[in-house]
């Protein structure tokens, strides 16, 4: 906190909730300015992210070489459309296809937009390259799941807030249980063209699956003949100590589907990655975007590229994760109930009986470290990359501080 404290994070919250529209619950606190793993409110406060954009902000905020590139590219040109190439649109789809080990790369904006890029790319396979009869694919998903908030995506939503009063609802989907094999290969039959899942899945409460769970999925669908798309959008670029969540057991999708860290918290980026087999369905005019592609947002992600070549981010998601969950695992049965997760990002269960997530997201706050809750009671952590040991040692420690002053 500096020393001479102001007063306007008041206004500037009523300001918010007075001209905008309520499909968020912000904790109270209005940032200014943000470096590394830390941000300053608009009094001069300042605070450890444990939350990271949901992961958009997986190097941190204002990482020099995504700044330093986003502010060349902006010297030189910064939008064409699709209409057109530019300089960076090839180097992008070349380097992110290396880095996902694909033929072919589709750029998108949003994380949403890459998901119902994945569903109509897997419907066109299905119906080309399977043979299902046209108007009847079906796409497995998994109960709990998290891909997005538009009409498509919500229809195969299990969150009653994320998909109420949106109907009526776009048909094709199946869910079964997260993590259940049985499940999933009863769903699926000669009209299914792909499983959709997250390999944790974060909305949910970085809910990891049953070791193998992934591998047998990838058995299933290479024997059923259908696509494993993987959305890797907060789970993937490091996040859990290798480049992809699905590296852990060694599998590899059919399609990925990319987002959030891609734009390195400066620009909205996401994509799929996939071989020629499946992404060369596509024809043009079929499917598109204005932005998608754009060259701030290569030129952006193509940094972002880099530094996942060196191996860094993902080692220092491994190291420092590590102790992340050695300080949670620290605090089952003394006020947490769970931990889960992998690399640096952890759900947290916190027993219910002494709070809610909201109100120990809003304590933290107090004491300078930002979280957020997700479901009653369990608070998602996924600090920055760039975190160090000792500001991990923080936030646990405020953690720890919250749980023992539960009735204050």
């Amino acid at each position: 906190m500096t020393a001479a404290v102001t007063n306007r994070t008041a206004p500037a919250v009523a300001e918010a909730e007075r001209w905008t529209a309520h499909n968020y619950h912000p904790l109270p606190v209005v940032i200014a300015e943000a470096e590394g793993a830390w941000v300053t409110d608009v009094d001069g406060r300042r605070y450890l992210d444990c939350l990271a954009g949901y992961s958009a902000l997986n190097f941190g905020h204002r990482h020099p070489a995504l700044v330093a590139a986003a502010r060349e590219q902006l010297d030189r040109v910064t939008l064409t459309s699709r209409a057109f190439l530019h300089d960076q649109f090839g180097p992008f789809c070349h380097e992110l296809a290396q880095l996902c080990g694909k033929d072919l790369v589709l750029p998108m904006n949003t994380g949403a937009e890459a998901v119902e890029t994945a569903i109509k790319v897997s419907r066109k396979w299905g119906y080309k390259v399977k043979g299902v009869p046209d108007g009847r694919a079906t796409i497995v998903v998994a109960d709990g799941n998290f891909h997005g908030r538009t009409t498509t995506i919500v229809s195969f939503s299990t969150d009653p807030e994320a998909r109420a009063d949106f109907g009526p609802y776009t048909p094709g989907f199946r869910v079964v249980p997260y993590g259940d094999l049985d499940a999933m290969a009863a769903a699926i039959d000669d009209t299914t063209v792909a499983v959709l899942l997250e390999p944790i899945q974060g909305e949910a409460g970085v809910l990891v699956p049953p070791a193998g769970y992934l591998t047998g999925v990838r058995a299933l669908c290479t024997e059923r003949g259908v696509l494993f798309v993987a959305d890797e959008i907060q789970s993937g670029l490091g996040r859990t100590g290798d480049t992809f969540a699905c590296d852990h057991e060694g599998v590899v999708p059919d399609m990925y589907v990319l987002g959030k860290a891609l734009g390195g918290g400066i620009v909205p980026v996401s994509a799929v990655a996939a071989g020629s087999d499946v992404l060369g369905v596509l024809r043009p005019g079929e499917h598109g975007s204005t932005f998608g592609g754009n060259p701030l947002a290569c030129a952006v992600a193509r940094a972002v590229i880099a530094l996942l070549n060196t191996g860094e981010p993902q080692a220092r998601a491994k190291e420092v994760g590590a102790h992340l969950h050695s300080r949670l695992a620290d605090l089952v049965g003394h006020g947490l109930t769970a931990v889960r997760g992998r690399g640096l990002w952890a759900g947290v269960d916190i027993d219910p009986a002494l709070m809610t997530g909201r109100a120990a997201s809003e304590r933290l706050m107090a004491r300078g470290v930002l979280a957020k809750d997700t479901h009653g009671s369990t608070l998602r952590l996924a600090p920055p990359l760039v975190v160090t040991v000792d500001e991990i040692d923080a936030a646990a420690d405020a953690i720890t501080e919250v749980l023992k002053n539960s009735g204050a």
